[in-house]
């Protein structure tokens, strides 16, 4: 699966690495950049370990991260997890390191007893939805979803 690299769970130490990724990713959904938020936000959950982060590096060069909130299912009575986040850098794309990231998102997440993941993507990210695809993710045709801004 294309050139080597590593994908580690991130830790409090790797606040400034990871909000990169992240503040771009943020970009990516058309937010305004705030790498000092980001590194706050981030930080905060690393520190209270409230998330699961997964860091992909080439060496020390970071290429992608993937952040998972752990939740549950009333009806299924079981752990969850939502994959929140999956960003790979514009430059390390085709290297498989989403992939990558998501295998390494679901072997975690099976280690801790969970019976699914779950996640959302905007209808027109293409790119993502057949990732998720190749990977055996199932689209769900069943329910709706809804938001309460606050």
């Amino acid at each position: 699966m294309g050139e080597a690299f590593e994908i580690r769970r991130a830790g409090p130490g790797d606040a400034d690495t990871v909000a990169a990724l992240f503040d771009a990713y943020r970009q990516f959904y058309r937010c305004e950049p705030d790498l000092g938020g980001a590194r706050a936000f981030v930080g905060q959950r690393l520190a209270l370990a409230d998330s699961v982060i997964f860091l992909a590096e080439d060496q020390d060069r970071p290429l992608g991260f993937t952040q998972l909130y752990p939740s549950f299912t009333s009806a299924g009575m079981a752990r969850i997890f939502i994959l929140n986040d999956l960003f790979v850098a514009p430059d390390a794309r085709g290297r498989g390191v989403g992939t990558c990231l998501l295998r390494r998102a679901a072997e975690f997440a099976h280690g801790e007893g969970a019976v699914r993941l779950a996640l959302s993507t905007e209808r027109t990210n293409a790119t993502a939805q057949a990732l998720y695809e190749r990977e055996g993710w199932q689209r769900d045709e069943a329910f709706l979803s809804y938001t309460l801004p606050l």
